[in-house]
């Protein structure tokens, strides 16, 4: 994913009508500096009202993405949305003369090409990436998203509705900007025909025609050309699943799965996912002068004496250097995971993960420094023997400091047993209690 912020170079315009309101519009995007974020602006409206797109800005969902504050509110957001989402656009003055952006097409193809006329700017400014560390699940009605930790945003979108001329429909694709161009931008709005009347009944398609969206009745499919893609429909619906997690208000990398997505779901798994962001975030620390070390500065055992007490060596010595030792009862070792580690080559391709079972080795390869440093174990092995409840809480991926904190229990003969604990950031990702032979 994109590091860097990013607006556009000059500013481009696009008129037409609103799907939904079937009010005219004049749209303009214009360039903004660094973390301003998107904004829209209604000019049409005393004072120039501006609205950020965010969680708590959301109004209806029903049929549209609508967000509002103070009283003033846009509806149909997330086709515009999308795009931005799609390119990796962070900054962002999206200036309207009505309540809705224009339709276009039903797809996202005419902001792409303001984007082209626009030009992308890249920004000295940070993007700020959420990435979940664990799993977040929701389900509205008949809709279900999950969402898994990744390192790039990819959707998964399965679409199924028992309808005749709607066949189940399935499709998983990593989120990049040539993809969102060729493969989801041109994807319709479609709608079943016997929705028609409910929509109209509720004050909804004003500015709705088979140009500006594709009708399905029975078997027949009813649009000015025919289908953009086979599977058009599940494209369509990932295009909205990425306008509505604009609102989240920081670009994400994770695997979104979904089953029959609507509106409400993706404003459930957005409001969800921004809850476990604020769940995450590290909590401000006071200044407090510092404090003495209780500790010397150089650590308890470098690599260099590491590879003199156990007989690993590269690729299996899965501890860097220990780190504090207290007697015979604590000891605390690091092990940096890095790109470079070779089981990433196939667990997993993608979507790097360190096994388990290796954060349960690195367990027993500390809690042996411990045994075998000094006196009579002094040239030993320690043979792994078992291991008794085991966990595993958090992924722990590339770039990950693990702190392996190891506690020995009671040690009979030349059986020892020892609980062991590996932390990422201070919080634990796995543990267990193992046993151990000496010989």
């Amino acid at each position: 994913m994109l590091k860097q912020q990013q607006t556009i170079k000059r500013p481009v315009s696009f008129s037409g009508i609103g799907i939904h309101t079937g009010s005219m519009v004049n749209m303009t995007w214009k360039p903004a500096p660094v973390d301003h974020g998107i904004k829209f602006v209604r000019v049409d409206l005393d004072g120039k009202p501006e609205i950020e797109p965010n969680i708590r800005n959301l109004g209806d969902t029903t049929r549209w993405t609508t967000i509002g504050t103070n009283g003033t509110v846009i509806h149909t957001v997330e086709h515009v949305l999308a795009t931005l989402n799609g390119y990796g656009i962070d900054n962002l003055i999206i200036e309207l003369d009505a309540s809705e952006p224009p339709v276009g097409d039903g797809s996202a193809r005419p902001y792409v090409n303001l984007i082209k006329e626009a030009g992308i700017q890249p920004q000295e400014g940070k993007r700020e990436i959420f990435r979940p560390q664990e799993m977040v699940h929701v389900e509205v009605g008949d809709s279900l998203a999950v969402v898994v930790p990744s390192d790039q945003l990819r959707i998964s979108c399965t679409i199924h509705y028992g309808k005749t001329g709607l066949d189940a429909q399935f499709l998983s694709l990593a989120i990049e900007p040539e993809t969102f161009e060729t493969q989801i931008s041109p994807a319709r709005t479609f709608a079943l025909y016997e929705e028609i009347q409910y929509l109209v009944d509720h004050g909804l398609i004003k500015g709705g025609s088979l140009e500006n969206a594709v009708l399905i009745r029975n078997e027949t499919i009813l649009a000015t050309e025919p289908l953009r893609f086979r599977d058009e429909f599940v494209r369509h619906k990932i295009l909205d699943i990425l306008g509505d997690i604009v609102l989240l208000g920081r670009p994400l990398a994770a695997h979104i799965i979904t089953i029959r997505p609507g509106h409400s779901c993706n404003a459930a798994l957005t409001k969800a996912l921004a809850n476990l962001m604020e769940k995450e975030q590290p909590a401000p620390v006071a200044f407090a002068p510092p404090m003495p070390a209780e500790t010397p500065s150089e650590p308890a055992m470098d690599i260099m004496r590491l590879l003199n007490v156990l007989p690993h060596r590269y690729p299996f010595l899965l501890v860097d250097r220990i780190l504090k030792i207290e007697g015979e009862e604590k000891i605390i070792g690091l092990k940096n995971v890095t790109i470079n580690e070779p089981f990433f080559q196939g667990h997993f391709p993608g979507h790097p993960i360190m096994p388990g079972v290796l954060q349960l080795e690195a367990m027993a390869q500390v809690a042996g420094v411990l045994m075998l440093r000094s006196g009579e174990n002094a040239g030993k092995v320690a043979y792994f023997m078992s291991a008794n409840n085991v966990k595993w809480r958090k992924p722990v991926r590339p770039g990950d400091q693990l702190i392996i904190e190891v506690e020995m229990g009671r040690a009979r003969a030349r059986i020892a047993k020892a609980k062991g604990v590996c932390k990422v950031a201070g919080e634990v990702v796995s543990e267990a209690e193992v046993m151990f032979s000496v010989v």
